[in-house]
């Protein structure tokens, strides 16, 4: 059966091995590859809009597009495995609850795990990694109107604590020897600090409730043998102290900062304000990823 690359090291194939690959191939020239042999290779990207890549459009509408992150690191892994694929089942307002059940995209399989677990088994031997980012959509809606909702944020815990397990559960039984990267998540709602002492106060809740949730997220994968893309270190978000010259606002916190450049959250409607990452932010995010790929 042909051996996959393995992620975290890189491919190093001797003249002699290579030469050995090639007496052994043509001595069994008429053996017809076993299920999951051949040449293809897969990248599975699973998650909610992020995943997805989307952005808002020019009548600020979010839709789905081709400059994600999945995207990016496709492109970086496309020097280590070449011609290897994309399937990307991300999905606009997933949450950690309709991943398992479904009812927000549709899927042949009725969810997007199910799908997942499906596109795994059949493809078995020719996935070489999978990423997966859930759990926002489960959290984003608990901050309106300036305040923190609390028993909504209790809940949001509560189902990531009970469907983050059962998710990972089944894709590792779905593809044991199949490397998972999943992601924690940067905080959109720092942008609140350049409305003044009421949005700075609601910006501290919201870095302290990312910190608590991203925490929470990082044990589920952990538990799971999952290393973590840090993309809430990549978006510096709890550096309150470093001061940086935002345009058009001034010296901000780093943490501000980055939210502005690297989302849309800063940006004048129709296309901002969103939480949504563009095309700098989701380039930092494939970044953290590769970090844990191909250190």
């Amino acid at each position: 059966m042909s051996r996959l690359p393995l992620r975290g090291s890189r491919w190093a194939v001797t003249l002699g091995t290579a030469l050995l690959m090639v007496s052994a191939v043509a001595g069994a020239a008429a053996a017809a590859p076993g299920p999951g042999e051949g040449t293809m290779h897969y990248y599975l990207a699973l998650g909610d809009s992020l995943a997805a890549g989307a952005q808002p459009n020019q009548d600020g509408l979010t839709v789905p597009t081709k400059t994600g992150y999945a995207n990016d690191v496709l492109q970086a892994e496309r020097t280590v495995i070449p011609g290897i694929q994309l399937r990307n089942m991300g999905c606009l307002g997933e949450t950690t609850t309709s991943m398992i059940a479904g009812g927000v995209c549709s899927y042949g399989q009725g969810s997007q795990l199910g799908q997942a677990v499906h596109f795994l088994q059949r493809n078995a031997g020719s996935v070489s990694f999978v990423t997966i980012d859930i759990g926002a959509n489960d959290v984003d809606g608990c901050i309106k109107d300036g305040s923190v909702g609390l028993p909504c944020v209790q809940q949001a815990f509560a189902n990531v604590q009970k469907n983050l397990p059962a998710i990972m559960s089944q894709l590792r039984a779905a593809a044991p020897g199949v490397p998972i990267v999943g992601m924690n998540y940067y905080d959109p709602f720092l942008a609140a600090w350049l409305q003044g002492p009421a949005g700075q106060t609601l910006a501290q809740q919201s870095e302290q409730l990312a910190e608590q949730y991203n925490g929470a997220i990082d044990a589920v994968y952990g538990a799971f043998g999952a290393p973590v893309a840090d993309v809430q270190t990549t978006f510096s978000t709890s550096d309150f102290t470093d001061q940086v010259n935002l345009p058009g606002f001034g010296p901000v916190p780093r943490n501000v900062a980055r939210v502005c450049e690297w989302t849309w959250m800063c940006v004048a409607p129709p296309r901002g304000p969103n939480i949504h990452a563009n095309g700098k932010g989701y380039l930092e995010m494939a970044a953290a990823f590769e970090a844990v790929l191909s250190p």
